[in-house]
């Protein structure tokens, strides 16, 4: 067997190099490139592998560990999940900075690979610099903290030990149940030493992703659910983007005429004028879409996790005898809300149903498909309604009136991220997706900050696309470094800045729940303590133009459609500005249609808590347990 002398470092970049994924006869790279901030842990090895190895493992500059971890995640999505990044850093804060990245990852299955540094694994001297004295345990250092939100994780101790941990780390980064954030920490001096490799490490591998059909037993019982039904409805979730099942599902909607209702995760699975489409669901659902799921007999969910604020806190599917059937390529979500199971990949699943179910003719009742196409119309014209701005020359816009102005620009070929704040809520009910991945939410960690640098990883995946970074003030404030990276690199994202003063979204649920908003407005503090003096004088869009972005700031609605425009045309960098109508901003947009537990104070002396809590209790009354 022949063998070339390598540092751990190199070996790993070089075996990450060779790293293929293939799906539906299309080969595409594992890892197509290596973010990284460097300092003493990782400096001498990943570092100088990197320099080494520049030719085959591209590298991208980042100004903060969180964002790269998003960025990557960004990448991962727009690429289904087939190729994703790796991301590098020292050992320390850089390494705990990847915690909050690496939560997000997992909690949406997507993939990511995270190459900590770590402390000194032959201990030359006890403690070294940024090590975590544990003393009850030799072995623990800060990444330890990243085993909880990995899917796996490994210590690479001695050189040979990298071997098996780097398959392992494909295996599980490819496994369309298992993927999330995958961690290899290297310890410093481990990376810089050198190994006699076996060459066969480095040759190509190609990792086939998987799409496994229905066990016919639980295919039999789902068509027999199926057929059962009369008020069937599908909840389609992210699984049917990662699968690219969107056709799938438009196929077996259309041979049904069940309707389509979609978490956040899951917008975008059909175009928002299909006409089986109502549109998001839960506690920021549209109208159309809730009442069908009150009154649903059968719950088809595809690719869901059932997270609560698509159940609105278990409160939303009310109608006696309600079942649920799940098609999910995980297990563990199949067997949810005490649903029948239908294990399975969603495009497979989804055509063997549609199979099945055409060879009985089976269509739901016309009186059904007839009343939820007439409340899709009457829903449709309240966002009408919420678009249309009155004196667009003079009025500063609404929310929903800039996303108005946004969804009159774009076309199928633009993409909009967002995970945070008030827009989630706005987005969910009112935006109209025109494309399979236009509707780009990260809502399974709600991440405040994800959205620059996520657009930073999809516009390197479809460099000739619009990408629109959507965030509120409260998000710029969080993570606003990675504009540099877009300004050095010349990646042309968009972002859309609105000025609301402050945390909008919790601002309102604070309101609601007896909080009074406190804590909430960015202003400065009044006589009586509470932030309610005037706004900050802080200018945000000055801020941007500071980090290398070119800035177009708007004023009214017709300021902010010619910004918009001259934005999208835009090939730099570009910040379009807007400060909404109202300081305490309340969005506009329709209220919540379903509820969401947020705990109330049981006991309480003020006003508003106290009528919160009598309000909380009649809906906590109507939760139930699925069985």
């Amino acid at each position: 067997m022949t063998t070339t002398r390598l540092t751990v470092a190199q070996a790993l970049v070089r075996f990450l190099s060779a790293q293929y994924t293939e799906r539906d006869g299309v080969r595409r790279r594992l890892i197509g490139a290596t973010w990284g901030i460097f300092g003493h842990g990782n400096v001498a090895g990943i570092g100088q592998a990197l320099v080494e190895y520049g030719d085959v493992m591209p590298y991208h500059q980042g100004r903060n560990e969180q964002a790269m971890v998003h960025a990557a995640v960004g990448y991962a999505r727009q690429s289904n999940r087939l190729s994703t990044h790796a991301v590098t850093t020292s050992i320390g804060p850089g390494a705990t900075n990847l915690v909050t990245g690496a939560a997000l990852a997992t909690i949406n299955h997507l993939p990511v690979l995270l190459l900590p540094g770590d402390v000194f694994a032959a201990r030359p001297a006890d403690p070294v610099l940024q090590q975590l004295e544990v003393p009850y345990a030799g072995d623990v250092s800060v990444n330890d903290c990243l085993r909880p939100v990995s899917r796996y994780f490994d210590r690479v101790t001695r050189p040979e030990a990298l071997i098996p941990a780097a398959l392992a780390a494909m295996r599980v980064l490819t496994d369309p149940v298992e993927t999330g954030a995958v961690t290899l920490a290297l310890p410093q001096d481990v990376q810089a030493e050198a190994y006699d490799w076996p060459d066969d490490f480095f040759t190509d591998r190609t990792w086939v992703i998987r799409r496994p059909g229905a066990d016919p037993t639980e295919l039999a019982e789902a068509v027999t659910a199926i057929r059962a039904a009369r008020r069937p409805l599908i909840v389609a979730g992210g699984g049917v983007h990662h699968s690219r099942a969107e056709e799938a599902l438009a196929e077996f909607a259309e041979t049904t005429g069940i309707p389509v209702a979609a978490t956040q995760a899951g917008k975008g699975s059909l175009a928002y004028d299909h006409p089986q489409d109502v549109g998001g669901i839960g506690h920021t659902g549209t109208a159309t879409a809730d009442e069908l799921a009150r009154t649903a007999d059968l719950v088809i969910g595809v690719g869901t996790r059932w997270t609560d604020f698509t159940t609105a806190s278990n409160t939303l599917f009310a109608a006696p005898g309600v079942r649920f059937l799940n098609l999910n390529i995980t297990p563990f979500d199949g067997h949810k809300m005490a649903g029948l199971p239908l294990v399975a990949d969603a495009r497979s699943g989804l055509t063997e149903l549609t199979d099945a179910l055409r060879l009985h003719g089976h269509r739901v009742p016309d009186a059904y498909a007839d009343e939820y196409t007439e409340d899709k119309e009457r829903w449709e014209q309240r966002v009408d309604a919420c678009y249309e701005a009155d004196e667009p020359d003079v009025r500063r816009p609404t929310q929903p009136q800039v996303l108005g102005a946004l969804d009159a620009l774009v076309d199928e070929t633009d993409i909009i991220i967002n995970a945070a704040g008030s827009l989630p809520g706005d987005l969910h009910k009112l935006w109209r997706t025109r494309s399979r991945d236009q509707y780009h939410l990260e809502y399974g960690y709600s991440c405040m900050g994800y959205e620059i640098p996520a657009a930073i990883g999809v516009k390197l995946a479809v460099p000739d696309r619009p990408v629109w970074a959507l965030v509120g003030d409260g998000t710029y404030l969080m993570m606003p470094t990675e504009i540099v990276t877009a300004v050095q690199e010349g990646i042309a994202i968009k972002i859309l800045l609105v000025q609301n003063h402050g945390y909008a979204s919790i601002g309102g649920l604070s309101e609601s729940v007896g909080g009074e908003r406190f804590g909430t407005a960015y202003r400065f503090p009044a006589d009586d303590g509470g932030y309610t003096g005037a706004p900050l004088p802080v200018d945000l869009a000055a801020n941007a133009a500071s980090l290398g972005m070119r800035v177009l700031r708007a004023r009214t609605v017709r300021d902010l459609r010619a910004a918009l425009a001259e934005a999208r045309a835009a090939d730099t960098p570009t910040c379009v500005y807007v400060e909404t109508e109202t300081a305490d901003t309340v969005s506009g947009a329709p209220p919540a249609q379903a509820w969401w537990d947020v705990p109330v104070a049981e006991t309480a002396t003020r006003p508003s808590a106290v009528k919160a809590r009598e309000l909380y209790e009649r809906h906590v009354s109507t939760r139930r347990r699925h069985l």
